[in-house]
């Protein structure tokens, strides 16, 4: 997400951040100076997104992108993992894209200019892997739900674009959390691919 923002800065646009972490999200915006508003935001609660989707059009009147990108990681044998992370895992992935289409996709509607939505899936949307099932599970459904929203804002005749951002390996805060016993060896096989 940081990176996305500061490209997009970089490029001469103006940027609205949010994260769950507001002391992280605040050093990005400090970074990135007067072209950023830093909007705390739990993608997995729907009231906490259509205030950020409010924030948004108060600050700046439009929106032209929106990046659906917030993501977690948990790793370990799929029965192993506790059922805390699994739902975790649906609320933030699956949820914090549903959420985010259901605040802006009425209003970039309704505004019936240009615009575009972008979903961060992952390479793990196409290609499952073992000790990583939760993530690879909502990441397949974000794939589901880019491929249907796309499909019906064309039956519409909408002029919003639709895209499906489906990286590799990324260096970011998605393996901050601690590995179980079982998948120890993976998850440090999958960090050292970052370096």
């Amino acid at each position: 997400g940081a990176g996305l923002a500061r490209e997009a800065v970089r490029r001469g646009m103006k940027v609205v951040l949010a994260d769950r972490d507001a002391d992280a999200l605040n050093a990005v915006a400090t970074e990135l100076g007067e072209a950023a508003l830093a909007i705390p935001t739990d993608v997995a609660d729907a009231a906490s997104v259509e205030a950020l989707a409010a924030a948004a059009y108060a600050a700046h009147g439009k929106v032209d992108m929106v990046f659906n990108n917030a993501g977690v990681l948990s790793t370990g044998l799929s029965w192993e993992i506790p059922a805390d992370r699994w739902q975790a895992s649906l609320d933030v992935n699956i949820g914090g894209v549903v959420n985010g289409l259901r605040a802006f996709v009425p209003r970039l509607i309704a505004a019936g200019q240009p615009a575009r939505i972008i979903n961060t899936a992952s390479v793990g949307g196409f290609l499952p892997s073992p000790f990583m099932a939760p993530y690879c599970a909502t990441k397949f459904a974000v794939v589901a739900l880019t491929e249907s929203l796309a499909g019906e804002l064309a039956m519409l005749g909408s002029p919003i674009g639709v895209s499906l951002l489906a990286p590799g390996p990324v260096k970011s805060e998605i393996f901050r959390e601690q590995p179980d016993a079982s998948s120890r060896d993976f998850h440090s096989a999958m960090t050292s691919m970052l370096d």
